[in-house]
């Protein structure tokens, strides 16, 4: 029996496919189909049914790999021990950003850490919140920045920063004329939202007290991608919430809309980093919330009256 054995079982639990599951940790079918049958007549039980599509764990299965994802993460604790024996931040280092961060934060810090810690390999990947939390479950992820609060006992959390929201309006909009923005003002049938699964519409849906019930967009429209609600408010359609960072480049990008600030108190969510073991590479974790915090533009450095939502 090996850890590349073991490692196959669950990329094939993992993607319920063989010939997925080879591609996925890039080996070809036929080493992994295998390596497998080996360890299979080693351990004289099948660990998969084979005549299922999906390919789907016997019960016997299921029980070999879940003690099989426990043997690979305490291989990894083995490995991130021996890297760091000498006080030296080196490694691979996996992080998972969500879609409505990642394009605003990363590039602020980047190149500072790099420069400052050149032996760590950073691996970033977008992804919803759920799917980072399922990514420190299955030690796929070493941490995520996310922007609302998990319940997850495994889950361990550092507070980075709050974002104040703000609202980006059509030139048109009826609430151009305001100075700044209030809760009160906000309509859930005439904003545009991300789609299900995104924390930002969710936080969105709790500022929105209101809901005029007359009031319908002439466009059904929900997207994955804050720049193309952006777009849609820049050619004269309603409005949308943004988190600050996201308009930062406002006056060099666009002229087509007009962003306004909220009155006290102001919305805003917690950005959060969340990591799955307490104790590996907790230097390397706090490392990059040290970079982050101290490259956030000063906007963010400063004290607020903010409402958080959660």
């Amino acid at each position: 029996m090996t850890l590349t054995q073991l490692s196959y079982i669950v990329a094939v639990d993992d993607y319920r496919h063989f010939a997925t599951a080879a591609e996925k940790i890039y080996v070809t079918q036929p080493t992994l189909s295998m390596q497998i049958h080996k360890l299979e007549e080693q351990l004289g039980v099948k660990i998969f049914d084979r005549s299922k599509t999906p390919v789907t764990p016997t019960h016997i299965g299921e029980q070999i790999i879940k003690e099989a994802r426990n043997i690979l993460k305490q291989a990894k604790l083995i490995e991130d021990i021996a890297r760091t024996s000498d006080g030296t931040l080196k490694g691979k280092f996996r992080i998972g950003v969500i879609p409505t961060i990642a394009p605003y934060l990363i590039p602020l810090f980047l190149h500072s850490f790099i420069k400052k810690y050149p032996d760590i390999e950073l691996t970033f990947e977008e992804m919803l919140t759920r799917d980072v939390l399922q990514g420190l479950s299955d030690d796929t992820l070493d941490v995520g920045i996310i922007a609302t609060p998990t319940d997850q006992s495994f889950i361990y959390d550092e507070d980075l920063y709050n974002e104040p929201f703000v609202g980006y309006l059509s030139h048109d909009h009826p609430l151009v004329s305001k100075s700044k923005l209030s809760i009160d003002d906000l309509d859930s049938q005439n904003i545009w939202l991300l789609n299900e699964g995104h924390c930002l519409r969710d936080q969105t849906m709790k500022l929105c007290k209101k809901e005029n019930k007359k009031s319908k967009k002439p466009i059904q429209f929900e997207s994955g991608n804050l720049e193309t609600l952006k777009k849609l408010v820049e050619q004269n359609f309603g409005m949308t919430l943004m988190p600050c960072m996201a308009v930062r480049d406002f006056d060099k990008t666009c002229s087509n809309a007009v962003i306004k600030e909220f009155s006290d108190p102001i919305p805003s969510r917690k950005v959060r980093l969340v990591y799955g073991r307490k104790y590996l590479k907790q230097n390397m974790i706090i490392a990059l919330k040290d970079v982050i915090q101290a490259n956030l533009p000063e906007e963010l450095k400063l004290e607020a009256e903010l409402m958080v939502i959660e």
